[in-house]
């Protein structure tokens, strides 16, 4: 494969890439991202306004309860990362996402049911973002390396940026709304919707996922500029 050396890439080339060449791509790589923004958003930066409006958790405690829920995003990819390479990226992506999905669904039916205390609830969200965390990294990875050498940054910045459009103005917004409530029911509600959001992108992934393990990144994407 050769090479031919360019100053930059058109932008007319990269819409053509992302939305033509690779459009199915760009539909993966926009729902894993779009997903886990409105996921995180939605869970990790709520929690702590659940915890003092459900669980009358002092706000001086807080702290506390988030120190194991970041440890769960930190294990998560250094558990399950080498996995993606060893199983597959397709495998461990969908199950990254249905796994956080359906724990979420589980615990948010034990919360709206009143089933669990704040520290029951901060356990069971400890796993959910071990698979989470590791399911977030992967759409980042996925926008990395599926796409053409030239593009990647880009593309990169691309579903960046919208994926923030929908889980960091949505969830908030959403939450924002449900929390001052009072009601579980309606937490809840936002809970499953989010649920479905990752399993709707695993099954995604599952059915146009990019099989990029142990691949050169020039096997996985013709670079634009090759002879």
């Amino acid at each position: 494969m050769r090479l031919r050396p360019r100053a930059y890439t058109p932008l007319g080339q990269v819409f053509k890439t992302l939305f033509i060449t690779f459009r199915t791509r760009t539909f993966l790589g926009l729902t894993l991202m779009g997903a886990q923004a409105f996921f995180y958003n939605a869970i990790f930066f709520t929690y702590a306004l659940v915890l003092t409006n459900f669980y009358q958790v002092p706000s001086y405690q807080v702290g506390w309860y988030i120190l194991p829920f970041a440890l769960g995003n930190v294990l998560g990819p250094l558990v399950l990362g080498p996995l993606f390479d060893s199983i597959g990226r397709r495998p461990m992506i969908a199950f990254t996402y249905a796994a956080s999905g359906f724990l979420l669904a589980g615990s948010g039916w034990l919360f709206a049911h009143h089933l669990i205390d704040a520290g029951e609830q901060t356990i069971i969200w400890t796993v959910v973002f071990f698979f989470a965390s590791s399911a977030a990294g992967a759409a980042y990875l996925t926008a990395s390396e599926i796409f053409p050498v030239e593009i990647r940054a880009l593309a990169i910045a691309f579903f960046y940026a919208a994926g923030t459009a929908v889980g960091g103005a949505g969830a908030p917004f959403l939450f924002g709304a449900l929390i001052p409530t009072g009601s579980r029911a309606s937490v809840f509600g936002g809970y499953l919707f989010g649920s479905g959001l990752m399993v709707m992108a695993a099954i995604v992934e599952l059915i146009w996922g990019v099989a990029a393990e142990r691949k050169p990144l020039e096997a996985v994407a013709r670079p634009l500029s090759t002879d």
